[in-house]
């Protein structure tokens, strides 16, 4: 599987986690910044993450800022964005069985590297359940902005 990553500098000490987890899982990824702690705005890694995955490109997309929201409302701003803000594996996991979600956003001011990683791991593992969902993700992807 194919992830882009995005964070700014409060979530790039847990994307830098996040990275050695994906190369030990062996997903390929793509780092679209930012590159360090010096700060820096969440919507312009946000956003280039979520065009990568829009673009079918990247099979999924996980930003981290400090609290995930911002940087989840960024990627949201994409057509074609589901950017589920989650901050536990559960959330993790109905959000790709019952959202389809194709984006995973990360506090990491709130969510330790242990969770962080279930959290992930759970994201990329699950699939989309469908059925009665399907009409409802239809529904998400017809809202235009």
């Amino acid at each position: 599987m194919k992830i882009a990553l995005g964070s700014d500098h409060g979530g790039y000490a847990l994307k830098c986690d996040i990275i050695q987890l994906l190369e030990k899982l062996g997903h390929e990824y793509k780092d679209f910044g930012c590159y360090s702690t010096e700060s820096c705005d969440y919507p312009d890694f946000g956003e280039a993450a979520a065009r990568a995955v829009a673009s079918g490109e990247y099979d999924r997309g996980i930003v981290i800022c400090t609290t995930g929201i911002g940087i989840s409302i960024a990627a949201n701003k994409v057509q074609g964005i589901r950017c589920a803000h989650c901050a536990d594996s559960l959330e993790a996991e109905m959000t790709r069985r019952h959202n389809d979600a194709n984006m995973l956003a990360i506090g990491a001011g709130f969510t330790g590297k242990n969770l962080a990683e279930r959290m992930v791991e759970v994201f990329l593992s699950t699939d989309f359940e469908g059925g009665r969902h399907e009409r409802r993700v239809n529904k998400l992807n017809a809202i235009q902005p």
